[in-house]
């Protein structure tokens, strides 16, 4: 009888370990998801899963992150558990991932369950920063600054404002909707290229001798172009987390591909040959007034590009700021025949130790500061060119075009990461985000 007894309680106790566990682990869970949902990176929810395991009493954990599930596996008591979890949200909310930095920062001992969970749910009850209104225009004036530094006229920055706001207008309201996003992509690509040219081509019906510069529709569509998972992807890429990078790649690739088809599409139907920059800008204005203007237009694309990443207005300033400092000078060198790359590269670079400034004297995570800012060095008129070229069957044209604007990119990732190896031994070491968090380096 004392030996059955003393069985049944052991397998009540492994019983009641095993639900204990289950109970930590979905909280853990819960807040993969909602960083995965939110567009950070793999290590982030690695790590930021670890730390709260460890908080809610698992003795150890494992997680292996994509960039749409997570298999999380806890170890506690001799026995253990794993839990998947799927997210089918995709988007970009750069104040929820601060808020969750800051939970699984001040996660210092012990916490309860319910207090992490009464935690992650006050961090998730405020999803949006910014009004739909607010939102839309966020769109139009970002690129609308993006068209100036690309010698756009005010005539094309007008047509760029109109164009992209409500081509976010709707893009908003089809995704809430739960529509494909590649579907989404493509359809709002084409629908902001449709404005931007059929605007120019009315325009010219009272105004004939207006400028035709139909390369700004680049401009016009720039808020589709999927900046903050893109330069992920290449950060994940280059600390070896392939299970979500890849992926997260091959989304990005997906988006851009539905753009430039829906761009196509367009050129085609409504006739418009690529035409050269106006050079407005270079042309028109003097150096001491163009320099100030390339400064404004810098700081209110970072500005808008930031508010769509859904990053608290101070955040926004930040970004602005470091985007206005870069960038100017960027144009500049590669205006007075710097190598474009090497330019895009270097400054990159400074974005990313200005974002590593920053962050560490604010609550804002470095990824809100930085990608808003490098967001408007992606060269959108050779992007046009390459798909005009396309569109003719000028293959060797269009591959010169794209090979620029592949280099460019593959830059400003480089750049970005040579700036995060610096400041943070988490990247500079390769080690397991499994693994307890190295403090904030001093050097």
């Amino acid at each position: 009888m004392a030996l059955e007894q003393n069985s049944d309680d052991q397998i009540s106790r492994s019983i009641r370990q095993r639900d204990i566990l289950a109970y930590q682990l979905r909280v853990v869970l819960r807040l993969g998801s909602m960083l995965l949902g939110a567009g950070a990176s793999s290590f982030r929810v690695k790590a930021s899963m670890n730390r709260l395991a460890h908080a809610v009493g698992i003795e150890e954990h494992r997680s292996l992150v994509t960039m749409t599930e997570i298999v999380s596996t806890g170890y506690s008591h001799g026995t253990f558990r794993t839990e998947i979890a799927e997210q089918r949200s995709m988007g970009v909310n750069a104040d929820l991932i601060d808020r969750l930095n800051r939970f699984v920062a001040s996660l210092d001992g012990q916490i309860s369950v319910e207090e992490a969970e009464e935690r992650l749910s006050l961090a998730e009850k405020n999803k949006r920063v910014y009004s739909k209104t607010t939102n839309m225009l966020a769109s139009g004036f970002a690129c609308a600054g993006f068209s100036f530094l690309n010698d756009g006229t005010p005539i094309h920055l007008l047509a760029v404002f109109i164009a992209a706001t409500i081509g976010q207008w709707v893009r908003r309201m089809l995704i809430v909707r739960g529509i494909n996003h590649v579907g989404v992509w493509m359809f709002c690509g084409a629908l902001s290229s449709a404005i931007y040219i059929g605007f120019l081509n009315i325009l010219s019906i009272f105004l004939p001798d207006s400028p035709m510069y139909h390369g700004g529709v680049i401009a016009a569509v720039l808020f589709l172009v999927p900046g903050f998972p893109l330069l992920t992807s290449l950060l994940e890429m280059i600390r070896q987390d392939l299970s979500a990078a890849v992926p997260r790649m091959l989304y990005s690739i997906g988006l851009i591909t539905a753009v430039g088809v829906s761009l196509w599409v367009v050129v085609t139907f409504m006739d418009t040959q690529a035409t050269q920059s106006p050079a407005y800008a270079a042309t028109t204005l003097s150096l001491p007034l163009l320099l100030p203007l390339q400064g404004v237009a810098s700081f209110v694309a970072a500005y808008g590009f930031a508010m769509l990443f859904n990053a608290p207005p101070l955040a926004c300033l930040g970004a602005a700021l470091i985007g206005t400092i870069v960038n100017v000078p960027r144009i500049f060198a590669i205006d007075a025949g710097a190598p474009r790359q090497l330019v895009i590269g270097i400054a990159s670079l400074v974005i990313g130790l200005l974002a590593a400034a920053v962050a560490s004297k604010t609550r804002y995570s470095r990824v809100s500061l930085s990608v808003p800012a490098a967001v408007i060095m992606i060269p959108g008129v050779y992007l046009y060119q390459a798909f005009s070229d396309l569109n003719n069957a000028q293959v060797g044209a269009a591959a010169d075009s794209l090979t620029t604007v592949l280099f460019s990119v593959l830059s400003i990732g480089a750049g970005l990461a040579i700036a995060r190896m610096l400041t943070d031994r988490n990247w500079l070491i390769d080690r397991s985000p499994d693994l307890p968090v190295i403090a904030k380096p001093t050097w």
